[in-house]
């Protein structure tokens, strides 16, 4: 079992082996392919992959397009631009007629350190989950970014995957049945849930076993699709706890966090949410800088869960 990999570069070889036997399989790209990894398609089929430039809106347009011919397109770019920049075409083309158009926004979150706040993309989820048949995605590490990518393309209708710029610690059980809309627990506990999305299941999980040798006991559940959130299987994983703790890579509004909030609206359990205050990304010479600078480390994560429970 891979211990840490690449979330891009297994992203771009996914598409590459489900390309072999899917021609229906395309790649459209905005001039930033050899940082998302769809060059890995275009090597390979040349004559399926589109390099748009930069030009976002004019990317998913044609991608709405290919979609109405029985293609599947995967359309490419940073979170930030893909998300935000090709906003109009995504609703108006893609969603409202819910076609079958796959959005990968790559280098996610704070993931792009040195780029600073016009590349960080911090409000991507809140964007695309308030687009009706839209489904939003976001891997914890390569494994479970294999098996959403091969899902994706078994699976009909508008979808976003929200991709880190980072290798990761591999924390996905690669021989567990994957299935979109499912959240999985990956570590038992009865005093606190914390419902984790992204780099932040890893973060979520130190702290849990950090918090063990203090005889708190955490529940650590991966909510890998954002959109539709399942809030059978949420409310029974607040079962028994004293608390609930959300933690996400993106901003406190309109992420996860407001969501499992909205879900649990008729419960009176306390919830804390932890994600980026209402403010911009920043850059810095490296990715744990930005996540110690944003309260988003496993010690912060234990700490927030320690204040909870004094409530």
């Amino acid at each position: 079992m891979r211990t840490s990999d690449s979330l891009r570069k297994t992203y771009g070889e996914t598409l590459v082996e489900l390309g072999e036997k899917n021609t229906d399989i395309v790649m459209l790209e905005a001039d930033l392919g050899n940082s998302t990894m769809s060059s890995l398609f275009g090597n390979m089929y040349p004559e399926r992959y589109f390099q748009m430039g930069i030009a976002e809106q004019n990317m998913a347009s044609v991608a709405a397009g290919l979609s109405l011919t029985g293609k599947i397109p995967f359309i490419n770019s940073f979170a930030v631009f893909a998300s935000g920049r090709a906003y109009d075409q995504i609703r108006s083309s893609i969603t409202i007629a819910s076609l079958n158009v796959k959005i990968c926004g790559s280098s996610a979150g704070l993931s792009d350190f040195g780029d600073g706040k016009t590349h960080q993309s911090i409000d991507d989820i809140a964007l695309m989950q308030v687009l009706p048949h839209m489904t939003v995605l976001s891997p914890c590490d390569a494994v479970e970014t294999e098996q959403m990518v091969k899902a994706m393309v078994e699976s009909k209708g508008p979808m976003y995957i929200r991709i880190n710029r980072n290798d990761l610690p591999v924390v996905t059980n690669p021989d567990a049945e994957y299935h979109i809309g499912k959240m999985t627990q990956v570590v038992e506990g009865k005093d606190v849930v914390v419902f984790a999305t992204g780099i932040m299941v890893q973060q979520s999980i130190q702290a849990a076993r950090q918090l063990e040798q203090e005889g708190i006991s955490v529940r650590v559940v991966n909510v890998s699709t954002i959109k539709p959130l399942d809030t059978e299987a949420l409310l029974g994983f607040c079962e028994g706890v004293k608390a609930v703790v959300t933690a996400e890579e993106h901003s406190i509004i309109g992420g996860l966090g407001s969501t499992v909030a909205s879900a649990l609206s008729k419960t009176r359990l306390p919830l804390d949410i932890i994600g980026v205050d209402d403010r911009y990304g920043t850059s810095a010479e490296n990715y744990t800088i930005l996540l110690k600078h944003y309260g988003l480390e496993s010690e912060d994560v234990a700490s927030r869960i320690r204040a909870i429970l004094t409530v």
